[in-house]
């Protein structure tokens, strides 16, 4: 998952951000409201980590003026607000999800599953595309009731462009999508695993845009 996280407070930040690294995600950080707003208008993300109680910008500010701008992206809100109400209100106001600190990250990470999952499949643990059946929970894909190996990084990239399918993804796209910050040690990174998902889930599903990109082109 590519993730926002927008919090100030620099421990919590840094738990956070090394946790979800260390569990194969990308990670974009903000410390305050405005740079977390900015942040979240001019970028794609698979989920955001929004704190409440932010400098500059609240929290509940920064998700009314992204949702205004039709920004749907996961909202997993963060507060040390733990009534019940303050719950309602935050969930009343666009966020998708509400934890209160502290928390444990094993949980963090399963809602954050979650939001992913639901945002994907409207809720199903699994869905049928073309002739590929993804189940999420398992990693895994099935064709002609065959089940195909992918790598992390292949599965990883079928759902960024199921996501966007019948649209063009350029290749910075996808690096920042499935690399982030990592430096690369083959510059053909990403035509290789082009190449070898093609081989797995058929070529003629993945159709190469010259000079653009990539789409997953579905009818």
């Amino acid at each position: 998952m590519k993730i926002l996280i927008v919090e100030d407070d620099a421990n919590i930040l840094s738990f956070l951000s090394r946790g979800l690294v260390e569990s194969n995600h990308t990670v974009t950080t903000a410390m305050d409201g405005e740079e977390g707003e900015y942040l979240a208008l001019t970028n794609s993300y698979d989920v955001i980590i929004l704190d409440w109680m932010l400098p500059h910008k609240n929290g509940i500010d920064l998700l009314q003026s992204i949702r205004e701008k039709n920004i749907i992206t996961p909202v997993l809100m963060l507060s040390a607000k733990g009534e019940i109400k303050d719950k309602i209100f935050g969930l009343k106001h666009g966020a998708d999800d509400y934890l209160s600190k502290p928390f444990s990250f094993e949980e963090l990470e399963a809602r954050l599953e979650s939001l992913y999952r639901r945002g994907l499949t409207q809720g199903n643990n699994s869905f049928t595309f073309g002739d590929l059946i993804i189940d999420i929970d398992k990693k895994s894909v099935i064709k002609d009731a065959q089940t195909v190996t992918l790598s992390l990084k292949e599965y990883e990239l079928l759902l960024f462009l199921i996501k966007n399918k019948n649209a063009i993804v350029s290749n910075t796209m996808i690096e920042e999508q499935l690399w982030g910050d990592e430096e690369y040690k083959n510059s053909n990174v990403i035509q290789v695993t082009i190449y070898n998902l093609k081989k797995k889930i058929g070529k003629e599903l993945i159709k190469n845009q010259r000079g653009l990109g990539y789409m997953l082109e579905i009818k």
